[in-house]
């Protein structure tokens, strides 16, 4: 135990960033941790038990301002990306962290702080899950998704605080500025569809997002001289190759009707596929257009209600 306990202090006093010690929750884990095991129960157990005997609540209006902020605030974050290094500063083949106190670092360590407070903005969709009472919309891959990412992020920001691996960040928060905007577009109602009919091409699009994700991530391997730390490589690189996998597969069950036909359902795995906008219960808008059926297939199954949202998360 004296061992263990001397790692650790060791870990986190004289390996970690000095500058963003004594910044929000960046002195210890255990505060995240806390609240990641915390949001996980109350997704899973409290939330539905408090809901069990209660209408479900009706948030049209709550779900188009929600979904208006966290478009604006991805879309801020991506800024200060770009303009803290990646708009003409950062080294797209091999870029260390830059560990100084010049205005541009401070800054993108900043922007990452931002990026990983967004990770707890996130937990409001399951929040609106179990609000309206969609509880198979709240899979367990959902849960794990959503409360491991807060604390994934915080040893991002503890240790490497800028640098190669951001450029997964600044491609998430574009991301996200799209996929925001079409939730907050498909939330208003079924008389505004005809305005997202972009959705599979959104699909598609994340897909290239993963493959340049780990092409960028892995090409630094073969850079014997680059000092970007390799555990971080290697991490994200695992998450572009998951969701690449597990994208392409939706991907090929929801637009390729023949070979979809006979397949079980989609298995649960991501958070970001856009949804059948022709689904009454795809977990976001819950609107049915007249003359539509809700299908028992993809949209309508738990896996794809997860599916539908974030980001590497």
């Amino acid at each position: 135990m004296a061992s263990i306990i001397n790692w650790y202090r060791d870990l986190m006093d004289n390996r970690s960033d000095p500058r963003v010690k004594d910044w929000p929750m960046m002195s210890s884990p255990w505060p995240t941790l806390a609240i990641c095991i915390g949001y996980a129960i109350c997704a899973r157990k409290i939330g539905p038990s408090l809901m069990a005997n209660r209408k479900p609540f009706e948030l049209r209006r709550v779900l188009i301002f929600y979904n208006l902020a966290q478009t604006i605030f991805s879309a801020w974050i991506c800024y200060e990306y770009l303009m803290s290094g990646w708009w003409g500063h950062y080294n797209y083949t091999c870029q260390p962290v830059d560990y100084s106190r010049s205005p541009m670092a401070m800054r993108m360590a900043h922007t990452c702080w931002w990026y990983y407070f967004s990770k707890f903005t996130e937990f409001a969709d399951t929040l609106f899950f179990v609000l309206r009472k969609k509880n198979e919309h709240v899979s367990t891959l959902h849960v794990i998704h959503h409360g491991i990412m807060p604390m994934s992020v915080w040893f991002g920001m503890k240790f490497a605080p800028g640098g190669h691996s951001t450029f997964f960040a600044l491609l998430n928060t574009f991301v996200h500025v799209v996929m925001y905007f079409y939730y907050m577009v498909a939330a208003m109602g079924p008389e505004y569809q005809k305005y997202i009919w972009w959705k599979k091409y959104l699909t598609a699009f994340q897909m290239i997002q993963f493959v340049i994700i780990f092409t960028h991530q892995l090409q630094v391997l073969f850079r014997p001289s680059c000092t970007y730390p390799h555990v971080f490589v290697y991490w994200i690189a695992m998450h572009g190759f998951l969701f690449l996998f597990l994208f392409s597969d939706f991907y090929k069950a929801r637009y390729n009707k023949q070979q979809a036909a006979g397949k079980r359902p989609f298995p649960n795995g991501l958070c970001m596929v856009v949804p059948d906008e022709t689904s009454s219960l795809n977990g976001k808008n819950g609107y049915k257009q007249e003359g539509s059926e809700v299908p028992n297939s993809y949209a309508s199954s738990s896996a794809d209600a997860f599916v539908r949202r974030r980001p590497i998360s």
